[in-house]
């Protein structure tokens, strides 16, 4: 699903985000991306949803070479991702029915289709009956669940997501853990960004800590050992 091969991403003075970094996140997958801040999580997410092109290296996702990608090829291909952001990124004077029915409206689906898909996705992450309300009534739980219906309203084949628990006590942050749990069993690719060990040592997934740039361990979620891949190198 995801290869990155020597994949690296420098900005102004030399500074680098990524260093020679080579992973791969086979289809179906849930992966956790962890470490510090500036450990270029965020950037390696960018990069992935194409907002950004790496500086070296390549970066193959579902078979796309993305440095490759036309403009149109971009669009087309960031329909088949879902983000998820920490900040939930719903737009504030529209509905809960509103903001996520944007997606399909965007592509041009039907008015009928649009509710029903949008109904459709708002019952399974339990918020039928909020539909109606707006942004500033929902508790960060119920706006996260919002950001992941919006999110997966395309049926997506990956979904990304950056701290999307960062908001949130910890009980909320397990709920919408299982959330993205029951995304994943229903096959879609999941890649989670978060500093919080704490909580990928309760969800028990692979999880892959990012320092300076650099991959630095491999943690295997089912066994819960960790592989160091190499030292942390300063840059």
């Amino acid at each position: 699903m995801i290869e990155a091969h020597h994949l690296s991403k420098v900005y102004d003075r030399g500074l680098y985000a990524l260093r020679d970094l080579s992973l791969t996140v086979e289809h179906g997958e849930f992966v956790f991306l962890t470490g510090p801040s500036g450990a270029g999580k965020s950037t390696l997410l960018r990069l992935l949803l194409r907002q950004e092109l790496a500086s070296e290296g390549e970066l193959v996702v579902d078979g796309e070479h993305l440095s490759d990608l036309t403009a149109s090829q971009v669009q087309a291909y960031r329909r088949s991702i879902g983000f998820i952001f920490q900040d939930f990124k719903l737009i504030p004077r529209k509905t809960v029915l509103e903001n996520v029915a944007f997606v399909p409206r965007v592509l041009s689906a039907s008015a009928t289709q649009q509710r029903r898909k949008t109904f459709q996705v708002l019952k399974w992450v339990g918020l039928q009956h909020r539909m109606n309300a707006y942004p500033v009534e929902l508790s960060g739980g119920e706006q996260q669940r919002v950001a992941i219906a919006r999110a997966l309203v395309n049926d997506p084949m990956l979904v990304l997501a950056d701290e999307p628990t960062g908001n949130l006590d910890p009980d909320l942050s397990l709920e919408i853990m299982n959330l993205l749990r029951e995304i994943n069993a229903r096959g879609t690719t999941v890649l989670v960004a978060t500093h919080d060990r704490e909580l990928i040592r309760r969800v028990g997934r692979r999880a892959i800590t990012l320092d300076h740039g650099q991959i630095v361990e491999v943690m295997d979620g089912d066994r819960g050992d960790g592989v160091v891949v190499r030292p942390v190198t300063a840059v």
